[in-house]
């Protein structure tokens, strides 16, 4: 198996509810190689977030097996699911989640230093992934004093900061112009 594929194996999920549980996913397999785009579509409550957060590590199947570079995820502790969050997996969350009192240079830079990288290092990658973004002039603005779609700009450049391996986006180009858009898939391809 490449060792860079993430693999679904019979993944299901359900949350409880009322008199019954609710079924978010249900027996999905999955198989993404390295290198590969893939995009998740379907309406609203489909599951599709559920989906990239069991992908992501950030949720567990309620049955089924997550595979992420050959490592099946359900094996590993908490400790080593969040060192694949912090160096495997850049996730573009579909409300950003940007901290908002951190300017959009240091959102950027925050999983590089949580990885123990030199300053000058964060300072110079989290520079060129807003350039990236067309957000080089706007390094010093907190998120307040930031648009819908500069907000999602600044996401994506924390998504991919840190080269990782797996990159999930919940609806990278919701906020962004057609053109803008257009220059978000080719980054996260």
């Amino acid at each position: 198996m490449d060792e860079n594929a993430l693999r679904l194996e019979g993944v299901s999920k359900a949350y409880p509810g009322g008199q019954a549980n609710v079924a978010a996913l249900s027996g999905i397999d999955l198989r993404v190689e390295g290198g590969e785009f893939l995009i998740v579509t379907g309406p609203s409550g489909c599951g599709k977030s559920t989906l990239l957060h069991i992908m992501g590590a950030m949720d567990t199947p309620t049955s089924g097996h997550v595979y992420l570079g050959g490592r099946e995820l359900s094996s590993l502790d908490d400790a080593a699911l969040s060192r694949i969050r912090l160096e495997e997996v850049g996730f573009v969350y579909q409300f950003f989640n940007l901290i908002p009192t951190m300017t959009a240079h240091e959102n950027v830079a925050l999983p590089l230093i949580l990885q123990k990288r030199p300053r000058s290092e964060v300072r110079s990658r989290a520079a060129a992934a807003l350039e990236r973004v067309e957000m080089g002039r706007r390094l010093d603005h907190f998120p307040r004093q930031l648009s819908g779609g500069e907000m999602q700009r600044v996401a994506i450049a924390r998504a991919v900061v840190t080269r990782p391996r797996l990159i999930l986006a919940d609806e990278p180009t919701g906020n962004l112009d057609s053109h803008l858009g257009r220059e978000v898939l080719e980054l996260l391809a």
